[in-house]
């Protein structure tokens, strides 16, 4: 009996560590006795729970590899987004010391961090001394995009840039104002034309200040 409980115990063994091979590790049924059909019983629960291992290894593997074709799409997905932000405001280089940030549509916490993060980069990449933050494309202005286009400004100065506000249109001019929005004397002018103009003049009597 010694020998057939301790084949039982490799039996188990061979279970609980994940080591189960059908074809070599079920007991022998070599006696017709009570113990026998011990035996018989415990090979039947070996292989059903190996049936069922495999079965639930098949639907972890399924998981798993649906899990990475979600994570590769949300990839892809947050790529196309930050490419999508990337185009709708855009730092325009557009004369020497010049920058230019076209921004359309509405403004939220996240989209205004991206635009201060890419046009400090871009400033300090091309020693810009210049920016205009063009509004032409932005349609309507409530509270918290105010605050984020006063952060915009408030960031250009702080690293020394001259900053213009092009694009007002009476309709966002008048919301600002009732908001009681104060851009801190940021020069407003109607187009990017007299934005440009303007920092022509701004390097103009840098440049004769140095002169001097």
């Amino acid at each position: 009996m010694i020998p057939r409980i301790e084949r039982i115990h490799d039996l188990l063994a061979s279970i609980s560590l994940d080591e189960f091979d059908p074809a070599a590790d079920l007991l022998p049924l070599a006696h017709q006795d009570r113990f026998g059909a011990l035996e018989e019983t415990i090979n039947l629960f070996a292989l059903q729970l190996d049936v069922t291992v495999r079965e639930h290894r098949g639907t972890i593997s399924e998981l798993e590899a649906s899990r990475r074709e979600l994570q590769d799409k949300l990839t892809t997905i947050e790529e196309q987004r930050a490419a999508i932000r990337t185009m709708s405001t855009p730092v325009v280089e557009l004369w020497d010391d010049v920058l230019a940030l076209p921004i359309v549509g509405m403004v939220d916490s996240r989209r205004a961090d991206e635009m201060i993060a890419d046009l400090l980069e871009r400033v300090t990449q091309a020693r810009a001394r210049c920016v205009i933050i063009d509004l032409t494309g932005v349609e309507l202005v409530d509270t918290a995009t105010a605050g984020h286009f006063l952060r915009l400004v408030a960031t250009t100065r702080l690293v020394g840039t001259f900053c213009v506000i092009t694009g007002l249109n009476p309709r966002i001019a008048a919301a600002m104002t009732e908001l009681g929005v104060d851009l801190g004397g940021t020069p407003t002018l109607a187009t990017l034309k007299d934005g440009l103009k303007a920092c022509f003049a701004h390097l103009g009597r840098v440049t004769a200040r140095r002169s001097q």
